[in-house]
């Protein structure tokens, strides 16, 4: 783990162990709730790994947060200014693309922005996100192929698509050049079940 994905590790860790200290959930309590095991919310939780971008939105969704909530420090202010190069590398695949979450808005509503860059031959697929989950995606440079369900679609550079999140998906660089793409992720009411329990 370099140094940057190493003050990213403890940032999260500090925040999913805040977050979940704050909901007095136990750590098997949240393991339980998300599917993950309670020996890797440990490691995430001291910053001993760099877990998936999958593992991080199980957990954003059972804390009742969203994902660019977790990986951000809390602000007061509604207006939040990332500059160039401080988005959270939140993905780095085998061939050296990379997946940086650049901006994000607070629940209910998350709406994250994020930019991609998938390497020759390079993969990154996706589980079905949360119910309703919406996904908009334009190429910035070369071609990608988005499968969703099963289903693939090849764009070029400056073609969008719209897309359903919760269901299976992938982005795959079939091409000889380098890929680029911004993806927008809209997920609606995160913790919306989990803020109606703490009622009963």
């Amino acid at each position: 783990m370099d140094e940057k994905a190493a003050v990213l590790a403890t940032a999260i860790g500090s925040r999913v162990k805040d977050e979940r200290l704050n909901r007095r959930l136990t750590l098997d309590q949240l393991a339980e709730a998300t599917g993950v095991s309670r020996r890797m919310i440990v490691s995430i939780e001291q910053g001993a790994t760099n877990p998936s971008v999958g593992t991080l939105l199980k957990i954003s969704d059972a804390l009742g947060v969203g994902l660019p909530e977790l990986v951000a420090p809390p602000r007061s202010s509604p207006v939040s200014v990332i500059r160039s190069g401080e988005g959270a590398a939140l993905w780095t695949g085998d061939l050296g693309g990379f997946g940086v979450l650049v901006a994000g808005t607070r629940s209910p509503n998350v709406l994250e922005l994020w930019d991609w860059t998938l390497e020759v031959q390079e993969q990154h697929v996706s589980e079905a996100h949360s119910a309703g989950t919406m996904e908009l995606l334009q190429v910035q440079q070369g071609t990608i192929t988005i499968t969703v369900a099963g289903e693939p679609f090849t764009l070029g550079e400056g073609d969008a698509l719209t897309f359903p999140g919760d269901v299976n998906h992938s982005y795959v660089n079939h091409s000889e050049t380098k890929a680029r793409f911004l993806l927008a992720v809209f997920e609606p009411g995160v913790g919306f079940t989990q803020k109606e329990g703490t009622h009963d």
